[in-house]
């Protein structure tokens, strides 16, 4: 029996995930979207990879720009991942009255995150419905210590300390 997306959908709640928001600008626009297709695929040289939707404004931003920024988003920071999730906010500025900062690229990063990675896109992989992009980090800016936000069974929780 062949695997359909609602299968895979299915079997990956069990998955267990940080939250992160990828964020990019390009020709004076800028947006982001909730991702935990995230993740760190070298240490040296160091790069990281990410899936984005290829119906996305975030995927078409990063397409023409070639860089984005990743924030982990920490515990408490729920409303975030919503924001930057929601269907509903796809055609508005998901970055309207957040605190921002830029490290090398320009991409706007969130100030309240736990840490943020400035990337440039290295590498592009077309799939059918998303695209993979693998990035070099260019630059890195650590966030005041805490708790991670993580994504379990569509639901988030608090890891025990």
């Amino acid at each position: 029996m062949p695997v359909s997306a609602e299968m895979l959908r299915q079997a990956m709640r069990n998955w267990t995930t940080g939250v992160s928001v990828v964020t990019t600008c390009a020709e004076g626009l800028c947006h982001g979207m909730t991702v935990n297709s995230f993740t760190s695929v070298s240490l040296d040289p160091p790069l990281v990879t990410v899936t984005l939707n290829r119906n996305t404004r975030t995927q078409a931003l990063v397409a023409k720009s070639g860089v984005f920024g990743v924030t982990i988003l920490r515990e408490g920071q729920e409303a975030i991942s919503e924001r930057f999730a929601s269907r509903s906010t796809e055609v508005i500025d998901r970055l309207a009255g957040l605190q921002t900062f830029h490290l090398v690229t320009g991409v706007p990063l969130l100030k309240e995150g736990l840490v943020a990675l400035d990337c440039q896109v290295v590498y592009a992989h077309p799939l059918p419905n998303s695209v993979v992009y693998i990035a070099e980090v260019l630059a890195i800016q650590q966030g005041e210590p805490g708790q991670p936000l993580v994504y379990h069974n569509r639901t988030y929780h608090k890891l025990m300390r």
